[in-house]
């Protein structure tokens, strides 16, 4: 049971590995749109596990090398540091090393047990976290060329070529999860090799603890995978280079290659049995050799493609991971040891107690100091102002956040409000225009009728005169000739030119398109039928139209009796309504 307790640092790092570096695998294929990101998961678990399981053993002996955990408290402490690292670092998107992680808090555990650090091997390990993304530039650039070489030469159709870059990703995704298992493993179990001795027998086969390590690592790396890499694909597939299908492909095969190189134990004695130096088997960060990959590209395709801000933003997390989880793993250290009272070491140490007294041989459960409590007490100080003046920070710029949130909100209603009352200046503006122009027109009606008045007025003035001179007149042959001259004026003026042709404009005016339209139908129709058909629209009846013709009505009936026969108008059709429908 114990057991079970102390290893889940181990499930949690391979989580936080799963959920970070394991990403990398279909980053860029799921960031070029080319493969789905939940098919892309599943694929990834299984040949992941497999990795870890078939091939996990090469790297872990470098990390043992580094520095031998041989005791479970020890083992569990290195793993939940790095875990937390890890898992802090992937929180703000940030594509970070869990090799470097775990590399980080085994010195922090050396150091504080007082072991000795291989700095031969710690120097190859380091020399690799260079070599990594170097290798991964070299072979996405010779393959991006090979691949741009095929493409021009071979000239396949579009989606011939998609359907063959798809399954090509598939291919070499799952080639390189089978890999990142195999180099990776041993950051999530290698502490735990060393520290545990047990065998399960199952019939014919036998299980070292090394084996249901493996698995159980994988297992957790498979977990991380499916439930939490999301986060990290979109800086790597969108963030640090424009991806395409064809680069994606590159990437992923690259990132495979150099993986397999130094986990493959079988290559590096085949190198040995041909005369050639030994790879040395030590955990890469894919993420380090996916970022000189991506540089690998981006430097024959121009230097220009490539973000440098977000290289500069991952490299810092980088240099932060080691640093972060070697300090952090120190000072926990302290606290299982001293507070929990767990054996993180089974070495015995030499610890002088006195000049005089020489030597002691002692278990690491030393006894809490003066000194150490005063170094705890500091950092502890340290990490409390860091964190507050961090939640501080972070509280005040969410608050910023909402504040900004809450104005561009109020901005996009002031411009809505601002937008809506210009519309409904507009309308107003649009029917105070026409009201103007109504009032104008029974101003110019009212001035016509003052002036009918006026003229009517004057006419009936001059009559009166007239007849009142006819009155006066003796002779009967002038006052005859008088009055014949005032009838003619009467009759002159019973005319009402004037009123009836003012009466034909209204007309037009509210029936505009009707005259054309008329002229369109029956181009033959005389002047005085185009007179009755504007009047018989407007609504007139024949003993209102006759004045207005100055004809009789039976004028006016025989008058639309030819305007039917001119429309050719069958006898149950309706000349009035015909009409308004021109």
């Amino acid at each position: 049971m114990l057991f079970l307790l102390f290893i889940t640092s181990g499930l949690f790092l391979g989580w936080s590995l799963g959920a970070n570096d394991a990403a990398n695998v279909f980053g860029t294929a799921v960031g070029s749109r080319m493969i789905k990101f939940r098919k892309a998961a599943i694929i990834a678990s299984l040949f992941v596990i497999l990795g870890a399981v078939l091939q996990g053993t090469g790297a872990t002996e470098t990390l043992s090398s580094l520095g031998s955990i041989d005791a479970m408290g020890g083992a569990f402490t290195v793993a939940l540091c790095s875990a937390i690292v890890v898992t802090w670092m992937t929180y703000y998107k940030l594509p970070v090393s869990t090799s470097q992680a775990i590399v980080g808090a085994i010195i922090g555990w050396c150091f504080y047990t007082s072991n000795p650090v291989d700095y031969k091997v710690l120097t190859v390990i380091a020399v690799s976290w260079f070599t990594g993304p170097l290798l991964g530039a070299i072979f996405s650039g010779l393959l991006y060329l090979l691949m741009r070489y095929y493409m021009r030469r071979t000239k396949t159709h579009v989606l011939i070529l998609d359907s063959h870059i798809r399954n090509g990703l598939l291919i070499v995704g799952a080639f390189a999860a089978f890999s990142l298992g195999a180099n990776n493993v041993s950051n999530v179990m290698g502490v735990f090799v060393n520290s545990t001795s047990f065998h399960i027998n199952a019939g014919p086969f036998t299980f070292t603890n090394t084996h249901v390590l493996f698995l159980l690592g994988g297992l957790s790396i498979a977990a991380g995978i499916l439930t939490y890499s999301k986060k990290v694909i979109n800086t790597v597939g969108h963030g640090l280079l424009e991806m395409t299908p064809e680069t994606a492909i590159v990437v992923v095969l690259s990132q495979a290659l150099v993986l397999f190189i130094f986990s493959s134990t079988a290559l590096s004695d085949l190198f040995v049995r041909i005369g050639l130096p030994a790879i040395p088997l030590v955990p890469v960060s894919s993420t380090q050799v996916i970022v000189g990959a991506l540089i690998g590209i981006g430097a024959i395709k121009g230097i220009q493609e490539i973000r440098f801000k977000m290289l500069g933003t991952i490299m810092l997390g980088w240099l932060m991971t080691p640093v972060l989880a070697g300090l952090l793993t120190f000072i926990s250290l302290f606290f299982v040891n001293n507070v929990f009272k767990i054996d993180i070491t089974h070495k015995q140490l030499t610890v002088v107690t006195s000049p005089a007294a020489g030597p002691t041989t002692t278990v690491i459960n030393l006894p809490v100091n003066t000194v150490l409590i005063s170094v705890t007490a500091i950092a502890l100080a340290v990490m409390g102002i860091t964190a507050y003046l961090y939640f501080r920070h972070y509280r005040s710029k969410t608050a910023a956040r909402e504040y900004n949130t809450r104005l561009n909100e109020q901005l996009q209603y002031a411009e809505l409000q601002k937008s809506l009352s210009e519309i409904e200046i507009k309308q107003v503006q649009v029917e105070n225009s026409s009201l103007h122009n109504r009032l104008e027109e029974k101003r110019k009606e009212l001035v016509n009728y003052a002036l009918n008045i006026a003229d009517q007025r004057q006419f009936l003035e001059l009559t009166c005169a007239a007849l009142e001179e006819c009155c006066r007149e003796s002779d009967p042959q002038k006052k005859n000739s008088q009055i014949r001259e005032v009838i003619r004026s009467v009759k002159q003026k019973m005319s009402f030119t004037d009123e009836i042709e003012q009466i034909y404009q209204q007309a037009e005016h509210v029936n505009d398109e009707f005259p054309s339209r008329l002229t369109e139908l029956s181009p033959h129709l005389s002047a005085q039928e185009r007179k009755l058909a504007l009047l018989l629209r407007v609504g007139f009846s024949s003993k209102e139209i006759a004045p207005l013709l100055n004809i009789s009505t039976k004028s006016v009936e025989i008058a639309r009796y030819r305007l039917r026969k001119k429309f050719d108008l069958k006898k149950e059709i309706n000349l009035t309504q015909f009409i308004k429908t021109i």
